[in-house]
């Protein structure tokens, strides 16, 4: 029997029935990709190291699984990390983690990339690896095996996956995808060794080969250089960056589950970058600059959208969409469309000083969405540390303008432990949740009494290539006496408040494997040796697990979470060129301690260093020449 059918064989009744969601696991969704496997040259097997539910709704993988397969000689498939009672089964029965489109085991690929979209991702990544039938660590996989790729937002700082990953690939992927596969098509003909490969993918822009690369470190655990090992090694990888979104494909026929996802709708990607230059967001750094589509590409993408999947809802999804140049006329021509169809609109990320109520009533009147906002700081003086550039009065303004157009329910989301905060930074979260409940209640109808607010708060990590870079994050002491504080503040005065906040511990490890060095990877891999895996969530994530770990390899957590840099030490992602000069992030930095605004990207250039990747202007133009 065919080894493609053994694997469906083994994967009977028996199996599916004692699993939750056997969908998960079977493949054959609607608009699944289907090819013969014996006539395609490059076996591509794109990786989400967290849960279907979650990897189903990520669009980085609907993109580059659609692109992959429109080329005739590459065949891309799909892998998650199977939940608990799936793997438990697997690794009784000697199954091997495969792809869902023909049951491959992982080990039979040409090319196996994950994407990193999270740290507390990361002994996933590990644990697939093993359960596929691939060596963890790069330094045991023989000539055979796979190249083990990664990419994605986390990819800006490779160091702590190092030894896992043969390379990375730095940036947007669409372009240097295509590269690394006619590489390889050529490396596979040559009859060259594994690291021949490696050297020749070194030399294409935005790919990031450690192994090339040694690390020297002074006495006190700091870095004294990052060098490559050859003369044809590059000092610095720079990233890759598209320049005109309208030119790059983008996915209509998408895959649709059999159960529901965390995102279950079509998600339209209006633009890359931001323009507001938030101090605390990686994102709006390392996306810089603003692209967009053409509302008339993003139209029509639209309706191949609906027509192709069936779903109910589009997103219009970006990292600040209420700042899209030409959002009044893609959505007056999406409302047109959506309405007719029984379509409903949202819109995510909107700002709170440019919120519309007459663009809310539109695209709500097919199905009413609740509302979230995102001041990130209690008071006026911590907003203008981090550069949020939003007003109370812009809140209360958005909000109530809301409450008279029919919502009672509105969700906040702030951050705790950012650089110069006081107990009064957090009185300020609940002052203003109360303070918005109390201004509503004048308001004509039942709406403005019955007002609900979530209060949701997270940990500030400072990341990479952000003006916080260099800062400590707070401790855990702390976080969790000021969340205990705000708590016992909003309970005493309101009852129309509910406030949830997001783990310490967590957030803490978080900062640990975003700011870390290689020395890192060996921590991650003896925390996965103990059983770590799902660290992102609650019923899995062991701190105490982890503390062991780091002590095993005698390596301080707090070197790397709660130690502030100086300005002048080599960072452990010196190496890797986001298009953000390091100038620009140091003037940031202390124009935060300083509470200075930085303008809008909109309103002038700061030349944060993103323009050297275009020619041209980037807001006037929207989009890159």
């Amino acid at each position: 029997m065919h080894p493609l059918k053994m694997m469906r064989v083994q994967l009977d009744d028996s199996i599916l029935f004692k699993v939750e969601k056997p969908a998960k696991y079977t493949g054959n969704e609607w608009n699944m990709v289907k090819k013969n496997p014996d006539q395609v040259e490059v076996r591509f097997a794109f990786c989400f190291p967290d849960d279907y539910e979650i990897g189903m709704s990520h669009l980085g993988m609907k993109i580059l699984y659609h692109i992959l397969n429109k080329r005739e000689d590459t065949y891309c498939e799909r892998v998650f990390a199977p939940w608990i009672d799936m793997e438990l089964i697997m690794r009784q029965k000697g199954i091997p983690l495969y792809g869902l489109e023909t049951f491959t085991p992982l080990s039979e690929f040409d090319l196996v990339g994950f994407t990193l979209q999270y740290e507390m991702s990361y002994t996933n990544i590990l644990n697939m690896l093993e359960l596929g039938g691939i060596p963890p660590l790069r330094s045991e996989r023989g000539e055979g095996a796979p190249f083990v790729l990664a990419g994605g937002p986390c990819a800006c700082n490779p160091e702590p996956l190092a030894d896992f990953i043969d390379f990375f690939v730095i940036g947007e992927g669409e372009e240097v995808t295509f590269e690394v596969i006619e590489a390889y098509k050529a490396w596979k003909h040559s009859g060259e060794n594994r690291e021949a490969f490696l050297r020749r993918i070194a030399q294409i822009e935005g790919v990031y080969v450690p192994s090339l690369y040694d690390i020297m470190y002074y006495e006190d655990g700091t870095i004294m250089d990052v060098l490559p090992k050859s003369e044809d090694i590059p000092d610095t990888v720079k990233r890759r960056i598209i320049r005109d979104l309208d030119k790059v494909d983008f996915p209509e026929d998408i895959i649709v589950p059999y159960i529901g996802t965390v995102h279950d709708r079509i998600m339209l990607e209006v633009f890359r970058g931001c323009t507001r230059g938030c101090r605390f967001c990686q994102a709006g750094f390392i996306y810089r600059p603003v692209r967009e589509r053409s509302h008339e590409r993003l139209f029509e993408l639209a309706k191949g959208s609906v027509e192709k999947t069936g779903y109910e809802e589009i997103s219009l999804v970006s990292l600040s969409t209420s700042d899209y140049s030409s959002l009044p006329e893609l959505c007056n021509n999406l409302i047109d469309y959506t309405e007719g169809e029984k379509v409903s609109l949202s819109l995510p990320s909107l700002r709170v000083d440019n919120f519309s109520l007459g663009l809310m009533e539109k695209v709500s009147k097919v199905r009413k969405s609740g509302l979230t906002f995102a001041p990130e700081a209690g008071t006026q003086r911590l907003r203008d540390v981090i550069n949020k550039g939003i007003t109370d009065e812009n809140l209360l303004s958005s909000v109530k303008l809301a409450v008279a157009g029919g919502w009672n329910s509105v969700k906040l989301y702030f951050m705790m432990g950012l650089p110069t905060e006081t107990m009064e930074d957090i009185d300020g979260i609940a002052d203003m949740g109360i303070n918005l409940i109390e201004s509503c209640r004048s308001i004509p109808g039942e709406y403005g009494k019955s007002l609900r607010i979530t209060i949701s708060t997270s940990c500030f990590v400072p990341k990479p290539f952000t003006p916080f870079q260099w800062e400590p994050m707070d401790e855990i002491d702390n976080l969790i006496q000021k969340q205990y504080h705000l708590k016992d503040r909003i309970r005493k005065r309101t009852r129309n408040i509910e406030y949830n906040y997001h783990e310490a511990k967590v957030s803490h490890l978080e900062a640990v494997l975003a700011r870390g060095d290689r020395r890192v990877g060996r921590v991650i891999y003896t925390a996965w040796k103990k059983g770590a895996k799902f660290d992102g969530w609650d019923e899995f994530f062991s701190y105490d697990r982890w503390m062991e770990a780091f002590q095993e390899c005698a390596v301080d957590p707090k070197f790397y979470a709660n130690r502030k840099r100086e300005v002048s030490e080599v960072l452990p992602w010196d190496h890797i060129d986001m298009g953000i000069s390091k100038e620009f992030l140091q003037n940031e930095s202390e124009k935060a301690i300083e509470g200075d605004l930085t303008r809008n990207c909109a309103a002038g250039c700061s030349k944060c260093g993103a323009q050297a990747y275009k020619a041209g202007i980037c807001i006037k133009k929207n989009r890159m020449e």
